[in-house]
């Protein structure tokens, strides 16, 4: 009785198939690593935005109440002198806008993990330890809505980017302005040169420093709270 050999693969075809799925997997990765920072890049926009409303809450009070300390950070003298994101930050926990920890889910993002630690006396002392994922300027009252209220740590303004820096090196940054908009960028989003030098542009799109009028693109030099 004859019997019906089995089919099979042979070496050539199963060779085949891994190369096509090697060329599948080498145009996907890619693709996913870009979806992965891209939704990294929303978390930490949403992180500061949350920074921003427990600001823009704590300023609203203080103008409310003619209470000056609290304010933004640039009218804020006990911040500006010392001009650190930590004594910032201590004063937002410290008058409940807040928790320590909430800020630091708000302040780490990946490759920059920061420790808030908080005193248990009255008023609590605040410490930050290791590299912030967000930077804050000294923003004032008297600034429009489209000035930079944080970007993330990754980006000077007006400069590209580079590799190394974190969060998020060169595959983009984030920026949220006193208005309360904010918006995720890539690297080629980040000077006045991409956008033909038009400093008006750049400001409407990325944003301006405190202190800049239209059409005035400064260094962020002085400008910025220190941080870890």
């Amino acid at each position: 009785m004859k019997r019906n050999s089995s089919a099979g693969f042979t070496l050539i075809e199963m060779l085949v198939v891994i190369a096509i799925i090697a060329v599948l997997a080498a145009f996907a990765v890619p693709a996913l690593t870009q979806a992965l920072t891209r939704g990294q890049l929303t978390g930490t926009m949403n992180n500061a935005r949350q920074l921003y409303l427990a600001t823009f809450q704590m300023a609203t009070d203080g103008s409310t109440n003619s209470d000056t300390n609290l304010s933004w950070p640039g009218d804020d003298a006990t911040i500006s002198t010392g001009a650190s994101l930590q004594a910032f930050c201590e004063k937002l926990v410290q008058n409940d806008y807040l928790k320590a920890g909430d800020l630091q889910k708000i302040l780490t993002a990946p490759g920059a993990n920061c420790a808030v630690t908080a005193t248990t006396t009255t008023p609590p002392a605040v410490t930050l330890t290791g590299i912030s994922a967000l930077k804050v300027y000294k923003i004032k009252e008297a600034d429009p809505a489209n000035t930079i209220f944080a970007v993330s740590s990754n980006y000077v303004y007006n400069t590209t980017p580079a590799t190394a820096t974190a969060p998020y090196g060169d595959k983009g940054f984030v920026v949220i302005r006193k208005g309360g908009d904010a918006s995720t960028f890539r690297k080629n989003q980040s000077t006045t040169a991409n956008y033909g030098s038009d400093a008006n542009k750049f400001q409407s799109t990325v944003g301006k420093l405190t202190g800049d009028a239209d059409g005035t693109v400064s260094a962020e030099s002085g400008k910025v709270l220190t941080h870890p």
